[in-house]
């Protein structure tokens, strides 16, 4: 189905709402299958500081999958062969991906505006592909109970967006699902988030790591010329910080961690300081008549282990694999829309209960405790002391519960392949 325009609206056989990771990579893959795809960013641009920068193996394994491995590695990139803490004076390796059994043993640390950028390139090369910037949702269309698309403001005025599929994939704050009236399940999360920039020196270590001492954590993400930090604080407590101060705040990140004396000084006010509120919730259903959510639409993540964008992505190929032989036929999707919750559901849960166990039994008491510890808590006791338990967590990173992979066609493999030269 091609894409109409008229004087009021524009038909389309799927419409995407939200350009961010699930978004993007399904736009392109049902693109790629030939079908007619209508994606809808209501910003200008993909760059957004401090989003989920993280590609895990399993992304770099659908790269591959793809045919686009090489070229996607020549994309600027830091490698993290393993993931570790230092606990006051103790140091613990906590996982290894050196024996996942994929091309890309390590997780990458990309700018998700360079990630972004890459899928857009390869939806473009296909004509059923068709991004639309600065379009922002604001409502939904329903017509005899069913979602009939959607109405945007766009740069050229109001518009209406009519497909036989919408799919919400506008992030933890959707405004599909809201509209949809789609029922949230909220599992609580006791923590927030603040991420900001610190420069990096060469003499600065080399690891990435989760660095807690006298009651603080702090994360610090090397991103070659500088880190990337995420200071854990309880939920809700940024406005107690804010009271203290900026110069007592730029303390406790020296505290934390000790090379960056000096350095916090750049961060000049609060507006160098990023708040991420912290929130774990699923939908109860993903779906109704004409209408899917996918990504953190359907089930906002917690940010340990980085594995948001991961679940994302896979819910896009999953998405993909079901709904284009119903699509690919012109035909209604809306008696397979279950299906993508029925197959990822599972990864779902499992992760979030996971990110719920690591909040109650490591987050808070460690965020609650000042006394330096005079030894490691069991389950990082045996991470550094038997190697080879560091291969559960890096498979839970590296790869999450159900990895996917790409079953669709590519529909045009030669138009296309003279497009990526």
């Amino acid at each position: 189905m091609a894409a109409k325009a008229s004087s009021q609206s524009i038909q389309t056989a799927c419409c995407i709402v939200g350009g961010g990771p699930a978004g993007m990579v399904l736009g392109f893959l049902l693109a790629r299958a030939g079908i007619e795809v209508l994606l809808l960013e209501k910003h200008a641009d993909f760059f957004r500081d401090f989003r989920g920068d993280t590609i895990h193996p399993s992304t770099f394994e659908l790269m591959y999958e793809l045919g686009l491995l090489d070229e996607f590695l020549r994309v600027p990139h830091q490698e993290l062969l393993q993931i570790g803490a230092a606990v006051d004076d103790f140091s613990v390796t906590i996982a290894d991906f050196s024996h996942l059994p994929v091309h890309c043993k390590f997780v990458g640390l990309m700018p998700q505006w360079d990630f972004l950028n890459f899928i857009a390139e390869k939806a473009k090369s296909y004509a059923e592909f068709h991004l639309h910037m600065e379009s922002e949702v604001t409502d939904l269309l329903i017509e005899d109970d069913r979602v009939a698309g959607i109405r945007a403001r766009t740069r050229d005025g109001d518009r209406e967006f009519r497909a036989a599929l919408t799919v919400g994939a506008d992030g933890r704050h959707s405004i599909v699902r809201a509209k949809a009236g789609l029922e949230v399940i909220d599992l609580g999360a006791p923590i927030d988030v603040l991420w900001m920039r610190l420069s990096r020196l060469p003499t600065d270590p080399a690891q990435t790591l989760g660095r807690f001492r006298a009651g603080k954590l702090l994360v610090t993400l090397n991103r070659s010329d500088y880190w990337q930090c995420a200071y854990v604080i309880p939920k809700g407590g940024f406005e107690a910080i804010q009271k203290n101060g900026l110069p007592a705040f730029r303390r406790d990140l020296e505290t934390v961690a000790l090379f960056l004396q000096g350095r916090t000084a750049e961060l000049k006010d609060w507006n160098d300081i990023k708040l991420l509120s912290v929130a774990v919730d699923r939908l109860c259903h993903w779906s109704r008549s004409g209408l899917l959510c996918i990504g953190d639409s359907a089930h906002a993540m917690s940010p340990i282990g980085g594995v948001g964008i991961n679940l994302a992505i896979q819910d896009a190929v999953a998405a993909a694999n079901i709904l284009v032989p119903a699509l690919s036929k012109g035909a209604s999707a809306d008696a397979h829309l279950h299906k993508v919750q029925a197959r990822r559901e599972f990864p779902t849960r499992m992760t979030q209960g996971f990110q719920i166990f690591a909040h109650k039994r490591f987050i808070t008491p460690a965020l609650a405790t000042k006394a330096p510890l005079k030894r490691l808590p069991l389950p990082l006791a045996l991470l550094k002391h038997f190697p080879i338990l560091r291969r559960i967590p890096a498979r839970m990173v590296g790869l999450g519960f159900r990895p996917e992979h790409i079953h669709t066609p590519d529909t045009h493999p030669h138009s296309n392949a003279s497009a990526r030269k």
